[in-house]
């Protein structure tokens, strides 16, 4: 099966331009980075085209160690969109180096319903992720650069205690963590304890994702917050005109990119956030840009409805007045099962019980898009291993919600697979039942923004915070930002902060232990639970199945 896909993704692949011509752009007009990939200027979007196309979120239940396949239902939901003769781009997040080589393994999707070219887009890319982190990383040498200044006039007196501000690299390397920097005498620093996070995790990754155009991301990052001066007066990145150079970085990678899936769709890549620690969707400008060019975009948002999916909703839909069309969730019978309390290793095996207690779970995500006013259509991706008696066991239970549902089937047949679940999405759109709600006003304090979220997306009974967290969010009223938007960093593993908690559970507390500030992303980071902004490498890393033969042909992604 593997050979089959790399001799069709051999076959199939189109000249950049020929994609770029399908969606009306001339092929001199876009900037190649080889054959198959390129950056769409931003002179593309077109906002009376964006507020006539039809924007498709895809979304899933809790994610389990086998994996769901969002991104392949998105990218197959797309191609099958376009065989019913609807013009459909998908627009996704970029992969990030470190889950690729850690416990994920690529991200674009798989079998017949892939982005293409597959290696590339997994690896180094068009290079968007290493401008955010010399960005990143820019902004931290000139902290630390002003700290170690002796004259009056540059240095603005930074309290070297509260930088929050570490540095980034796209790799797991648990190692980095906790360091201490400045070491090395009285002309190598001023010692301080600092750390590194991954390039997915940066401020500058979801600053760049929030921003509308080149002015706007200069501007935003200006109002990135390092920490206060001695005096306790905020310090932020324009302080240090730092924000000039940062957008001269990242003068490229604010230019989504191009590709294509197996069978010619076209394919928009931007920005790769992720949804337990950050917004966990591609950018503000990659969805208006598919959204100028195409009658309909299928976008997804990372992990499950109350991480990625809330934050798009309340955070990117809000910031770029976007408007939700039709969400999918997707599910499967294994996932189901796992939830239900069957073990990993038997989610092969049919299990009727154990897949009607999973169904808690779904419940709770389908609950979840009702509260902001969608009826989910859902997407059960199907496996070899599902029985004819389970996968009838789910669809009968969808429909005695008044779901629409369907089997997604395009990992084995591409676009084929999914023209059911494609029938079921514009029968969503055309009868026009979904109206948007936000969950939350800008206006509430952050107490009720955070517990809104906690008791209607998790089903936490309770809100608690620690001193430290409460006096962050005093903090960061007083300094003029308790409007922001919030995004919470939890676990994705569970709808709770505690990641052994599968199904729906309930007559739980969230424990919010503290509260970071990004203000050029426009939101707050309250922090539930153990949850790190650095990954480690599992005990079998995915990079040891990575290899290269004498041609150059790269193996182990998929």
């Amino acid at each position: 099966m593997k050979k089959d896909i790399e001799i069709a993704q051999a076959a199939r692949i189109k000249p950049i331009a020929e994609i770029a011509e399908i969606l009306g752009i001339p092929g001199k007009e876009i900037e190649p980075y080889g054959k198959y990939k390129a950056k769409i200027p931003l002179s593309f979007i077109n906002d009376e085209n964006v507020k006539k196309a039809r924007l498709i979120l895809v979304t899933a239940t809790t994610p389990t160690p086998p994996g769901e396949g969002k991104t392949t239902t998105s990218i197959g939901l797309a191609q099958a969109m376009n065989r019913l003769g609807k013009k459909t781009t998908v627009v996704i997040r970029e992969p990030s180096l470190g889950p690729v080589f850690g416990i994920k393994g690529g991200a674009a999707g798989g079998g017949y319903a892939q982005v293409i070219p597959m290696e590339d887009i997994n690896l180094h890319f068009t290079g968007d992720i290493s401008a955010v982190e010399k960005a990143h990383n820019l902004l931290a040498a000139l902290i630390d650069n002003n700290i170690q200044l002796k004259t009056k006039d540059g240095n603005i007196g930074i309290d070297p205690r509260t930088i929050e501000w570490k540095r980034v690299m796209d790799m797991n390397e648990r190692s980095l963590r906790d360091i201490v920097i400045g070491l090395g005498g009285i002309t190598e620093g001023v010692p301080r304890r600092s750390g590194f996070d991954i390039t997915a995790a940066s401020e500058v990754m979801a600053t760049l994702c929030m921003a509308r155009s080149l002015p706007d991301l200069k501007e935003r990052l200006g109002n990135i917050f390092i920490g206060y001066t001695y005096d306790e007066k905020p310090v932020f990145a324009r302080d240090l005109k730092a924000n000039g150079a940062m957008a001269a970085l990242l003068k490229e990678a604010i230019k989504p990119n191009l590709v294509q899936t197996l069978e010619g769709t076209p394919a928009i890549i931007h920005g790769g956030p992720f949804a337990n620690i950050a917004q966990g969707t591609n950018s503000i400008i990659g969805t208006k840009m598919g959204m100028s060019l195409s009658d309909y975009v299928v976008t997804e948002a990372g992990f499950a409805s109350e991480l990625g999916a809330e934050k798009f909703l309340d955070i990117k839909s809000r910031t770029g007045n976007l408007k939700t069309d039709a969400v999918v969730i997707v599910t499967t019978v294994r996932a189901l099962k796992y939830h239900g309390g069957a073990k990993l290793s038997a989610l092969q095996t049919e299990d009727l019980d154990a897949l009607k207690n999973g169904f808690d779970n779904l419940d709770k995500h389908i609950e979840n898009m009702r509260y902001f006013g969608f009826r989910p259509v859902i997407a059960i991706n199907k496996f070899e291993t599902d029985t004819e008696q389970e996968l009838k066991m789910l669809i009968n239970y969808c429909e005695s919600q008044h779901l629409k549902v369907a089997s997604n089937e395009s990992w084995l047949k591409g676009g084929e697979g999914a023209e059911e679940l494609a029938q079921k999405v514009l029968e969503q759109i055309s009868e026009g039942n979904d109206a948007y709600n936000p969950l939350y006003e800008l206006e509430w304090s952050f107490e009720k923004k955070i517990e809104t979220i906690c008791k209607k997306m998790y089903g936490a009974d309770h809100v608690e915070y620690t001193v430290k967290a409460k006096n962050q969010l005093d903090r960061i009223e007083q300094i003029g930002f308790g409007n922001l938007a919030v995004c919470i960093a939890k676990t994705q593993k569970s709808l709770s902060d505690d990641q052994t908690k599968r199904g729906r559970p309930r007559g739980f507390t969230v424990k919010i232990r503290e509260v970071e500030l990004s203000s050029g992303a426009g939101f707050i980071v309250p922090i539930a639970g153990t949850i790190m902004r650095m990954p480690g490498l599992p005990n079998s890393p995915s990079a040891e199945k990575v290899d290269i033969d004498s041609e150059g042909r790269i193996s182990g992604l998929f």
